[in-house]
């Protein structure tokens, strides 16, 4: 298709407004919600212009971006209201189409006024397809967004070519990681380290992070496993012209075998306080008396007919409400409704410690003294805490500090035989990898133990870096022995990849001459000078099945890793063996 072509297909899409708009999910883990819906454009289906790259490279090619945006974004209004979607509505747009000359502000707004839909319900999300230089200048072409009521995203991070200075220059309230860094992150460490990153600078600069692109349930139950809350992509919904309502079908479930084997489950129970709740439709009057009945009582779950969370009431934020002259007597009739706070955080009583503890700390509105829902199933159960989670967790890192390996700090033998146990307990098909360093001790006793402690931790190193830190175990037995839990079907590629580590990472720990050699010669037990291969690892393995699990207890698990070793170690060099559990 020619330019001249593609022109004109162009000129005809804006004449007659001839634009799709799809709409996909944002969903939030910790509410159990969808959180809102981006709104994505696409030309007309027998188009040459139908796929929104060649559109928008067009209409930029042609100077006519701040047109083809403004016409998306009324598209996407009309519709976003003429489909009744609840939550926030996010909007793409270009920096270079606000920095344009030609571009009118406040359409959108008049729009959305026209509508019925209130700005606060709007993210402006920033898309960057070009270098920004002029920070400045687009800093005041949103302050009237800002001003207005409008949140801010920034698209793909990471992505761009300033993406981390627009974040430290215009502080959006959303920010989301572009597609690159979630796709495979079960599988890469490296990108794991980015993603966390991310998250401890959103809780600095009190932005909300949202993962995009996820399209595998490896990838989610990892950014589950690190806290992350809001999530977008394939694995829940495509862009749809009638995006789904409700959150019930989007989610996979997270099974328990993609639980991690080193955290305890069932943790949020002693944490439950089954404090009442109160209907939606209760007048503020009511719940008015209610604290002042109670004077231990921080908050109220506020609830639906079917007895899930529609929101919360907290102590403090009722009475600054009703602190304003003659609010009181206005507003005792109201329904709770009216004044409840929709931003809360709803927890399932099923999940872990750890898992609650990121979310809380992902949370960048989150007060230590509001509390937060607990549910099963959906269904309220109660409250609970943040200072009490805060206090469990502070438990649970000195009891885990007393039992940890004073080198690698992995878990030592005490946390070892509480995963097994819980793995017997789940009646979970795994396989118990016990790990051994070949020809150490003489190598120890040759470049001395300052130098055998870093081969140690270049293995724990290695070892953390092969599993899969949403479902597998890694601890420290003691010296060159340690234990590895997988729960990841791909557990053969994976031992095979930490040997290739392995043996590669060592190279540095030799003097040349035994590199080169292929081996190096030290005092055996008895004294005399002998040859030894250099260092190489013996895996021994037992395949553990579910229905194993019933004839056996922690410490047979444990006698047959290390008759797995054992057989591994009676073979020269790098050795894999397996064996079958009964």
């Amino acid at each position: 298709m020619t330019v001249t072509e593609q022109l004109s297909a162009l000129q005809q899409i804006l004449a007659s407004g001839e634009l799709h708009t799809l709409f996909q999910p944002i969903v939030s883990l910790s509410e159990r919600r969808i959180h809102g819906y981006e709104a994505l454009t696409r030309g007309p289906s027998n188009s040459p212009l139908h796929s929104p790259l060649t559109l928008f490279a067009v209409a930029r090619h042609a100077s006519r971006l701040s047109e083809l945006e403004q016409a998306c974004r009324r598209n996407a209004c009309l519709r976003f209201d003429n489909l009744k979607l609840d939550g926030k509505l996010f909007l793409n747009v270009s920096p270079e189409s606000l920095l344009d000359p030609g571009h009118q502000p406040g359409r959108t707004r008049r729009l959305l006024q026209d509508l019925g839909i209130a700005p606060d319900r709007v993210v402006i999300e920033l898309t960057e397809q070009s270098p920004t230089e002029d920070f400045s200048l687009l800093d005041n072409a949103l302050h009237h967004y800002r001003a207005m009521g409008f949140s801010i995203a920034l698209d793909d991070l990471g992505a761009g070519y300033s993406s981390l200075r627009l974040w430290s220059e215009l502080r959006p309230d959303y920010v989301k990681i572009d597609r690159h860094f979630i796709d495979g992150i079960h599988q890469d460490a490296v990108k794991r380290e980015f993603v966390e990153s991310i998250l401890k600078m959103a809780r600095a600069s009190r932005a909300q992070v949202i993962a995009e692109g996820i399209e595998l349930a490896e990838e989610l139950a990892v950014l589950v496993e690190m806290g992350v809350d809001l999530v977008q992509g394939y694995l829940l919904c495509r862009p749809q012209e009638k995006p789904p309502r409700e959150i019930a079908g989007l989610l996979p479930l997270l099974s328990a075998s993609q639980s991690n084997l080193g955290e305890d489950t069932g943790d949020l129970q002693a944490l439950l306080l089954e404090q009442p709740a109160v209907d939606q439709h209760t007048p503020i009057a009511g719940v008015l008396e209610a604290f002042r009945a109670q004077a231990n009582l921080n908050s109220l779950a506020v609830l639906n007919e079917a007895l899930q969370p529609l929101g919360i009431i907290h102590r403090h934020s009722l009475s600054d409400a009703l602190l304003k002259p003659f609010a009181t007597d206005l507003l005792a009739r109201k329904p709770i409704s009216r004044l409840m706070s929709s931003d809360y955080l709803a927890v399932e009583i099923s999940q872990s410690l750890q898992q609650v503890s990121r979310l809380l700390t992902s949370r960048a509105r989150q007060r230590i003294e509001e509390d937060f829902i607990i549910t099963r199933q959906g269904q309220y159960c109660g409250l609970g805490r943040v200072i009490d989670v805060l206090k469990l967790i502070t438990e649970r890192k000195i009891q885990q500090a007393r039992h940890a390996n004073p080198l690698t700090l992995l878990p030592g033998n005490v946390p070892i035989q509480q995963c097994f146990t819980r793995l017997l307990e789940q009646s979970r098909d795994a396989v118990i990898c016990y790990v051994d360093i070949d020809s150490f001790k003489p190598f120890n006793d040759l470049y001395g133990y300052a130098r055998g402690d870093e081969v140690l931790l270049c293995l724990a190193q290695c070892l953390s870096e092969a599993v899969d830190p949403s479902r597998d175990f890694v601890g420290h037995i003691g010296g060159d022995d340690f234990m590895l839990v997988l729960g990841s079907a791909d557990w053969r590629a994976r031992l095979n990849r930490l040997l290739e580590d392995f043996q590669s990472q060592c190279r540095r720990f030799y003097k040349a001459e035994d590199l080169l050699a292929g081996c190096f010669i030290a005092r055996n037990r008895q004294g005399q000078r002998e040859e030894y291969p250099l260092l190489s690892l013996s895996l021994g393995v037992v395949k553990l099945s579910g229905a194993a699990c019933e004839t056996l207890d922690a410490g047979q698990l444990a006698s047959l890793a290390s008759e797995a070793k054992r057989q591994a170690k009676a073979i020269p060099g790098y050795s894999l063996h397996v064996i079958q559990a009964a």
